[in-house]
Formats: C-alpha cells, sequence, structure tokens
C-alpha cells in the first residue's frame, strides 16, 4: 500500500526516533495503560472491601488490549470528552464490570498515572542509550588516550591534550546526565488514587468514611505499577512541576550532545575528526568534494527544539490555577512526548556518530607541529637559564622572535619559523631545541586521566548496562 502522502506527518517520528520510543508515545500504549489503570484500580478496591466480583475483574483482563478505536471515536465525538469515550468502550467491551470500571476516580488517574508511568519507561529507554553513548566514547578515548592534539580555548591555540582526553569531556556530561536520569526514574512519584481535587472524597464515601482503606488504595496501587514513591499530595493533577523536572533532564542530555557535536563540527573543519561518511553518501548537491557533518548538524538542530521545549513544562507548571485548568492538557500532549522523541533520536544519532569516528593523526600531528614552538616556548627559556643563561634576557629574546615568527604566519602566509630563529641566535646555542619539541611532553596527564576516566566513570557504568551496550543503531535517513 502507498504511504498517504497528503497530511503532515512528524519529522521526530519518520526521521529521528526509534520504533520503541514511538511506540511508546502512541496511542495504543496510552489506552491500553488506562485500561490496565482500571483494573488494577478494582482488584484494589476488592481486596479493600467493595462488591466487586472476579468474573467482573476476569473480564476486564481478557479486553485490556483489543480496544475498538473506530467505537471510541465515536463516542468522543459525542461526550467530548476522551476518558468517558474509553470508559463506554471498555464497558462495552467487558459489559458485565461496566458498573465498576472507574468507580471513584477522576479522568486524571488515568491520565495522570499513564503520563507518569510512560514518561518512566521513557527514561529508562534513554537510559540505556546513554550507556551505550558512553561505552562508546569510553572506546575511543581509550584507542587516542595518548594522541597529542592542539587544545583550544577561545577557539584560539592553547596548551595540547590528546584526543582521548577531549573525548572524555563529552563523556562525562553524558555521565552527569545518566546519573540525573536514574535519579528521576529512581524518584518520579504515582499520582495515585486521590480524587476530582486531591482530597480523596470520592474514596472516602466509597469506603464509608474509612481513612485507613482509603490510604491502603493509593498505596495498593502505587505498588501494582511498581512505584516506590507517590505525590504526597495533589489537586486533580499532580504537581506539573514533575513534567518541568523530567523535561529538564532531557533538555540536559540535548546541551550534552549539542557541545559534543558542535565540537566534532569544528574539528571536521580542521580536517582532524570526522563523523561517519558512508561510501554513496552525497555531502552537498552542487559541491561534489564535500563532507558535511550531517548527522552533527541533525543532533544540535534537535538539541535546540529539546532545550525550547524546556520552556514549556516551566511555564504550565506556573499556569495552573488553585486545584487545576485545563490550559496544560493540550500543551502536555505535544511538548512532552516531542521532547522524548527528540531526545531519543539525539541519542541514536550520537550513538551512531561516536561508533564510527575518523581521525587523521597526521593533519593533527602537523597542526601541533605548527604551534608548539610557540607553547614551548616557556621549557625552551628554562632549558636556556639552566644552561647559564640570563632569565629575562632569553624572555625578551623569546618574545621578540615570537612576534617576527608569528608575523610571518599570519601576515605572509608562511610556516612557523621561530625554532630556525632561535637556533641562529646564540643565546640558545646550548639549549637542544629538538629535546624540548617532544609533544608527548606537553600533554601533562591527559592518557593518565583517560584510564582514570574510564576505570572510576565509564566502568560502573558498563557493568549496570551491560545488556545495552551492543544496541545497533542505524540512522532512517
Amino acid at each position: 500500500m502507498a504511504k498517504d502522502m497528503t497530511n503532515y506527518a512528524s519529522p521526530l517520528v519518520e526521521r529521528n526516533a526509534s520504533k520503541e520510543m514511538a511506540a511508546l508515545f502512541g496511542p495504543d500504549k496510552k489506552f491500553t495503560t488506562w485500561r490496565r489503570l482500571w483494573l488494577e484500580l478494582a482488584r484494589a478496591e476488592q481486596k479493600l472491601g467493595l462488591d466487586i466480583t472476579n468474573v467482573q475483574l476476569k473480564e476486564m483482563q481478557k479486553h485490556l488490549d483489543d480496544i475498538d478505536y473506530q467505537k471510541a471515536a465515536w463516542y468522543e465525538k459525542k461526550f467530548r470528552h476522551d476518558v468517558m469515550a474509553h470508559v463506554y468502550t471498555f464497558g462495552e467491551a467487558a459489559p458485565k464490570a461496566a458498573p465498576i470500571i472507574h468507580l471513584g476516580a477522576t479522568s486524571c488517574y488515568v491520565g495522570d498515572n499513564a503520563d507518569l508511568i510512560i514518561m518512566r519507561e521513557g527514561m529508562q529507554i534513554l537510559a540505556g542509550k546513554l550507556a551505550a553513548l558512553i561505552d562508546r566514547l569510553g572506546k575511543f578515548a581509550k584507542q587516542y588516550r595518548a594522541m597529542p592534539t592542539l587544545g583550544f580555548t577561545h577557539y584560539q591555540p592553547a596548551q595540547l591534550t590528546t584526543v582521548g582526553k577531549r573525548a572524555t569531556l563529552w563523556c562525562y556530561d553524558f555521565a552527569m546526565d545518566l546519573a540525573d536520569l536514574e535519579m528521576r526514574i529512581e524518584t518520579i512519584p504515582f499520582r495515585g488514587v486521590k480524587g476530582t481535587t486531591g482530597t480523596q472524597a470520592s474514596f472516602l464515601a466509597l469506603f464509608n468514611g474509612n481513612h485507613t482503606k482509603v490510604k491502603k488504595l493509593d498505596e495498593m496501587v502505587a505498588k501494582a505499577f511498581g512505584f516506590k514513591n507517590r505525590c504526597a499530595v495533589t489537586g486533580q493533577t499532580y504537581p506539573r512541576k514533575i513534567d518541568k523536572l523530567v523535561v529538564d533532564t532531557l533538555a540536559s542530555v540535548a546541551q550534552s550532545a549539542h557541545k559534543m557535536c558542535n565540537d566534532i563540527r569544528l574539528l571536521a573543519n580542521l580536517k582532524e575528526i570526522e563523523e561517519p561518511f558512508e561510501k554513496s553518501q552525497i555531502g552537498s548537491s552542487a559541491m561534489a568534494y564535500k563532507r558535511n557533518p550531517m548527522r552533527c548538524e541533525r543532533t544540535t538542530g534537535l538539541a535546540r527544539l529539546v532545550m525550547s521545549l524546556a520552556s514549556s513544562p516551566a511555564m504550565t507548571a506556573a499556569e495552573q490555577w488553585l486545584e487545576r485548568t485545563l490550559d496544560d492538557s493540550a500543551n502536555r500532549r505535544v511538548s512532552i512526548a516531542e521532547t522524548f522523541l527528540a531526545t531519543d533520536g539525539i541519542l541514536e544519532i550520537s550513538i551512531n556518530v561516536a561508533s564510527g569516528l575518523v581521525v587523521y593523526p597526521k593533519v593533527i600531528a602537523a597542526r601541533v607541529r605548527a604551534e608548539l614552538p610557540f607553547m614551548a616556548t616557556e621549557n625552551i627559556m628554562m632549558a636556556g637559564a639552566r644552561a647559564g643563561g640570563n632569565r629575562q634576557d632569553l624572555h625578551e629574546k623569546i618574545r621578540v622572535h615570537s612576534h617576527a615568527a608569528a608575523a610571518q604566519v599570519k601576515q605572509h602566509g608562511k610556516e612557523n619559523d621561530l625554532l630556525e630563529r632561535l637556533k641562529n641566535d646564540p643565546a640558545f646555542a646550548k639549549v637542544d631545541l629538538k629535546k624540548v619539541m617532544n609533544p608527548k611532553d606537553y600533554v601533562g596527564r591527559a592518557p593518565e586521566q583517560v584510564n582514570e576516566f574510564i576505570a572510576e566513570v565509564v566502568a560502573p557504568i558498563r557493568r549496570k548496562y551491560r545488556k545495552e551496550l551492543n544496541k545497533k543503531v542505524e540512522l532512517k535517513v
């Protein structure tokens, strides 16, 4: 069957996010979760003494996944209420249970709790992918732990570092994101069974004023869905600040990916490191020679989207009036789902990039050679002083020679000739200039730092997520 090309389709689903994340935020997951929430509520109510039969529970259990979406759409058009549309649709599928479906509950019982279940599962998916990305970057860092490269501050040449050490900077950002994400997964609370305005009044009436049973009901349903924490208090909805905290964590992942991919884009311009480039890939429709960093560009574009979407939950949390206002619904249907879908796409692309980074050692070494004479001047000066020279006189000579060499590079486009100038200056005759020009002497503890980082940060993540590390990622476009 040919694809319908008439209506808008989200690029987040078609081009970026994985199938598992797209399915997680799809209608089927949402509405089957609603049915499970109704079932667990009824089970708990039965255990606490309400007149609910096993026959009713079995009938609900039998029809958790066979939703008649056409019927639900018909009911929603009639009632203008999505939850009641599904209550009636479920009731028709399980007629014996119809009288007790949604008993005592408000719409937010299914809507909010389902959202929290789905967000938790979404974060678990992202955590596995973050771990896979950290693993890939750790391997890259180890491989190039000792390769000297020119460091940059202000995007100006600075002291040397190593290719591997630079990769640990990217990796550490993601490791911090993973720790934050794990905390959110562990602590995200269940809205629970709180009633229409959060007072549990309807449930208190069902249980004839028995406060203990109402509290137990809340605990039992939360436990059924594996939540350790429940909202201490709610209005009609769970505090929308929870959305803000979750989305902020995802925005932090986007920030880290943006930083890494921008760095790779800068290095690609220098021809030092490039993202993967497939054999038949076209970089430009006009300039056939180009190898544009399209993966990293896609990542930074998606990252900006996620960072901008993070403002919506914050404003929604601020906008809630008293116990609740409905202006959150339309926004949340878009902003939360798209934040997860885009972050998933970001990680899919980033894993692909980190798995196939291309390094050009000779270009890196040439750039080091061009700048190292300037960076070696302090060592040269100290060597000259140890050989009997006057430190201040040597400093002045190096200053003059350095400026003259810089002029050759900047004004005349010639190579850095500082070493030749120093060789020809009698003040440095006793200095072994070759000895002070080994790049590895200028990277400090960078190789050791890489080893320590992998052992202390990456290795524990690998152990914890060992089943997630070998997931294959294939870009859709």
